[in-house]
């Protein structure tokens, strides 16, 4: 790594076959931070627009695809309503948007250019900010393409805008009740995770029997004595390193090395500590400007959970039996658990969270932890594999504790059903995880696969969702990102450079940062190494330097990515990040969550609104029919 000039930051590297990468991030008089990735990888890729038979470009309209709410039509803030389209890739060179609001169409319609914000393999992404005036929209988009024009609308395709505003798209009413509103805090967050029984053993006392000596090779079942007060020794290291958030696996009394196996939710592992050393760790991390994250198992439990001991040993008589997901009593069929579990591990129970009592009970969990003592959120194990509805009260319950706590879900596929506003405020980003190491560190793909990857993952979601999702390219469920890059300390700094570099919450699994290896659990699990001589420091001093670089530029942790270059050849790709920008005369100049300016159907559109003092002639059935003047005294407010 170079540091050639304030601001600018540069990383190169040879790969095998006379190919080369580069990444550099520069920041220009102007405040806008772009970053450079050279890229010599194979790639066979390219573009072709349709043709009709007198050789005309045309547009497959098959492509087109929009859709009010989810991430095509959302509110992302409690002003501004974001437009999104899909294309086919190359297909149009232009689109508008034509949007006004529903009660007085003729007199607030606006055209609104899209910009093409992300692309993968086969579409483009186009993407509008808009504020509506009276908080309604109602649109079209205009497509240009070659020579032709078409309007998209719901009811399908047409060479003019139709005359009939009931065939348009419609954003009904932007509610403030319904705005996805993330943590604001997360957007800025450098997480770094902790797995607590490897990290540092600060009390001995507390060892379980054959504890092994630290720095041993880790097994499913051994133990080496890692605890809290551990952690709150080495937490100079976490502030020296730049981190200002802490993910802990479980804490919670359990039987196994991972805790994953609650058997009781309301209590610290003995082996980590007690309720009150816990509350003095979240005090101590809060003193220093780091939130802490706490993972709780709501899908299953461990098998000394109590109502499940009481339930295996009674059967259909428990008072619990209606809290697991039970097979007929008392043995299950086919060698199955009389119970459902995790995967097949009849160590871990489902929790029938759907059950009056099950629901009270862990909800009054994530209530205490927060409450009394400090946590700033949840990570959710298996969180795809619980009902909907326990996550909806959930959320409602977490937020009445604490509005800003950030509550992320672990779930591997894509999640949009899960980030609505309602469930969680975002997940793991294992795809994004699979594209950074597939390019940096296995070089599987090439630049334009890269930059389709990334492309494809901006465009899943609604952007507020970007902005918090947890990037990662490690964990406790994974191989750590150095035995990933083969022992390339090359390799793992560009991959970890880009990781800092994309928005989101980045986070570091313990150890990454001083060379740490290790295959798939348990070698991914093995004791941090606090040996200053074992460590990498010239590795240590790279993460301190990019954490650093990160939390100093807005660029790196706004969702304005852009690849402006991903040549299908492999030769070259290059993205910008933009973390804010000068605005046209014309638009809302007005500072917004993600730097950029939204177009305003306000001064003109209210202005022609209220001049003419338009208000709807409603008739019976309460049916818009049309406008007509009325007294001033009477206008909209």
């Amino acid at each position: 790594m170079e540091t050639e000039a304030p601001g600018k930051l540069s990383l190169a590297l040879p790969l095998a076959g006379g190919a080369a990468l580069s990444l550099v991030w520069k920041a220009d008089r102007n405040g806008i931070l772009c970053l450079e990735l050279d890229v010599r990888l194979p790639y066979e890729g390219g573009i072709r627009r349709n043709q009709n038979d007198q050789g005309e470009m045309t547009m497959l309209l098959e492509a087109v695809y929009h859709r009010p709410k989810l991430n095509w039509a959302y509110a992302y803030d409690r002003e501004t309503v974001h437009l999104r389209l899909r294309t086919k890739r190359g297909d149009v060179d232009r689109v508008q948007a034509a949007a006004g609001d529903k009660y007085g169409w003729e007199q607030t319609v606006t055209d609104i250019e899209l910009r093409l914000f992300a692309s993968d393999a086969m579409f483009d992404y186009w993407e509008a900010a808009v504020t509506p005036a009276f908080r309604r929209l109602r649109y079209a988009f205009k497509l240009y393409s070659g020579g032709r024009t078409l309007y998209r609308t719901e009811a399908g395709f047409f060479e003019e805008l139709p005359d009939n505003p009931p065939a348009l798209f419609e954003f009904p009413y932007l509610n403030p009740a319904d705005v996805f509103e993330p943590p604001a805090w997360v957007k800025d967050a450098v997480f770094y995770q902790i797995f607590p029984e490897r990290f540092a053993n600060g009390d001995p006392s507390l060892n379980p029997e054959g504890t092994l000596p630290w720095g041993g090779e880790p097994t499913e079942e051994s133990f080496f004595g890692g605890d809290l007060q551990g952690v709150m020794d080495r937490l100079d290291h976490l502030t020296e390193l730049g981190v200002n958030a802490i993910y802990f696996t479980p804490v919670f009394e359990a039987e196994t090395n991972h805790k994953y196996d609650t058997q009781d939710y309301m209590r610290v592992d003995r082996r980590f500590g007690t309720n009150a050393k816990l509350k003095e760790l979240v005090d101590l991390c809060h003193a220093r400007g780091i939130r802490v994250l706490l993972d709780a198992v709501f899908n299953h439990c461990g098998q000394s959970f109590a109502p499940f001991a009481d339930a295996l040993e009674n059967g259909e008589r428990s008072r619990y039996a209606g809290w697991f997901h039970r097979r007929p009593w008392p043995s299950g069929s086919g060698g199955l658990s009389p119970y459902e579990t995790y995967a097949f591990e009849p160590l871990m129970p489902k929790l029938n969270t759907a059950h009056p009592e099950v629901k009270k009970y862990l909800l009054e969990v994530a209530r205490y932890w927060i409450e009394e003592i400090g946590i700033d959120g949840w990570r959710l194990d298996v969180a795809n594999e619980v009902d909907h509805r326990f996550w909806r009260e959930f959320r409602l319950t977490v937020k009445e504790a604490k509005p800003d706590a950030y509550i992320l879900g672990e779930i591997w596929h894509d999640s949009i059903m899960w980030l609505q506003g309602d469930q969680f405020d975002a997940v793991m980003n294992y795809p994004f995880s699979s594209a950074v190491l597939e390019f940096f560190a296995q070089e599987d793909i090439g630049a334009g696969e890269f930059a389709d990857a990334i492309g494809r993952q901006l465009a899943a979601y609604p952007r507020q969702a970007t902005e918090a999702a947890f990037n990662l390219l490690g964990s406790h469920d994974t191989p750590r990102l150095l035995t990933i890059c083969g022992g390339s300390v090359p390799k793992m700094k560009l991959a970890a450079l880009f990781l800092l570099a994309y928005p989101g919450a980045p986070c570091i699994y313990y150890g990454d940062e001083v060379g740490l290896d290790g295959g798939g659990d348990p070698g991914c699990r093995k004791c941090m190494e606090w040996d200053a001589d074992r460590q990498n420091a010239d590795l240590l001093a790279f993460y301190k330097a990019a954490i650093a670089l990160r939390r100093s530029s807005p660029a790196l942790r706004s969702a304005g990515l852009r690849f402006l270059l991903a040549e299908p050849g492999g030769r070259r790709a290059r993205l910008r990040a933009q973390g804010r920008r000068t605005a046209p005369a014309h638009r809302d100049e007005r500072p917004r969550r993600d730097g950029e300016p939204a177009v305003r159907l306000g001064a003109s559109a209210r202005q022609r609104c209220r001049s003419a003092s338009f208000l709807p002639r409603v008739r019976r059935g309460g049916r818009s029919r049309g406008f007509e003047p009325l007294a001033r005294t009477s206008r909209p407010a």
